[in-house]
């Protein structure tokens, strides 16, 4: 019976995410400084009781991640990096991870940004309420760089106007609420919030780069 019972609640927990998915999704691009603001609320309430009318921010990212992961199998690439993905694709959960790992670098440069601003330590449950945050914006973006990328490397370069496009929108659109969650939480000015997302975009591009970079020598060095 207790196996059944967590059965049925599984079999809910997913259908529910047919619902919950599209309405947080849209809440996330619409609005995303509110859904920053309900993602720190949130985390005041019972644990039974938190994100009871969206689906909660890292598995919001996570969902994301993996829908961009079967999007991204339908672009046509090159051999070479088809044979690379289907290797670290060998397990679906392993390529979720190491994008989970890759991506979910930005909301935690964007979440220390703000501690380190507000010269608040930086501890686990410090970093929490911002990260969770974040994870919220963080999603739509994610998903939008990733297809750009995709687009990007097509062979023969058919998607590269595409993939620009849908680089600058996914980079404005992340920005702007960037920057206007940097002046409302910190109290600065446009153009210090500015600065303080460009240094932390960076970082985390950086890192993203780097983390995506290791993953790769290490499939090789495994191959080999």
């Amino acid at each position: 019976m207790k196996v059944l019972k967590s059965l049925e609640e599984l079999l809910y927990e997913l259908v529910s995410w047919l619902v919950f998915y599209p309405l947080t999704l849209w809440r996330a691009v619409v609005s995303p400084l509110s859904m920053m603001r309900y993602a720190d609320l949130e985390l005041a309430d019972r644990i039974e009781d938190q994100y009871d009318d969206v689906i909660s921010p890292p598995l919001f990212l996570l969902i994301t991640l993996l829908i961009a992961q079967g999007v991204s199998t339908l672009i046509p690439r090159t051999a070479a990096e088809a044979t690379a993905e289907a290797e670290l694709a060998a397990s679906d959960t392993n390529l979720l991870i190491a994008r989970g790992v890759i991506f979910g670098i930005f909301p935690l440069a964007m979440a220390v940004t703000l501690l380190v601003s507000k010269r608040v330590k930086v501890t686990r449950n410090a970093l929490r309420p911002p990260f969770f945050s974040q994870c919220y914006v963080a999603a739509p973006f994610v998903f939008l760089l990733g297809l750009a990328m995709d687009l990007l490397i097509m062979p023969g370069g058919g998607g590269v106007y595409t993939g620009i496009a849908t680089l600058v929108v996914a980079v404005i659109w992340y920005g702007q609420a960037q920057v206007r969650w940097f002046r409302l939480d910190l109290t600065i000015g446009t153009l210090r919030a500015v600065g303080l997302f460009a240094i932390a975009f960076l970082i985390a591009l950086v890192a993203a780069l780097c983390v995506a970079l290791a993953v790769g020598w290490g499939l090789q060095h495994w191959k080999s």
